[in-house]
């Protein structure tokens, strides 16, 4: 596998849920902002522990700045110096979670259409 240098990207997280509506699973995942493609992602819950397995993904593209939301977990644990939260930079990432929800039934809101199994969940959706 080649590594190729991303200096910017894009992170944000999305979530569905698997069996229940209770038991949300969070899709975390990175996007090069020149290219659109996925760098890296990683499901968990929506805690500061899976964001930095996530961040721990992006270490070997050398990424210099991030564009995210203003959750807390991206301020607390990205520099502000290479950190950029709000909506202006994070279209595309957006976009791609409108995608995903359009073209995979699991992933809407109001479906009957869900996963079971949380192996399940994370192959498909991988």
């Amino acid at each position: 596998m080649v590594i190729q240098r991303a200096e910017e990207a894009e992170v944000d997280e999305m979530w569905s849920y698997v069996g229940k509506k209770k038991t949300t699973r969070w899709l975390w995942h990175a996007i090069d902002q020149r290219s659109g493609q996925v760098l890296a992602y990683v499901f968990g819950r929506r805690k500061d522990e899976v964001f930095l397995k996530l961040k721990a993904l992006l270490e070997p593209f050398g990424i210099t700045r991030y564009y995210t939301d203003s959750w807390g977990a991206y301020t607390r644990h990205l520099d502000a110096d290479e950190h950029q939260p709000g909506k202006r930079n994070t279209q595309q990432i957006e976009r791609k979670h409108l995608t995903l929800r359009t073209r995979t039934t699991r992933l809407v809101r109001k479906t009957i259409c869900f996963s079971r199994s949380t192996q399940m969940h994370d192959l498909v959706i991988g």
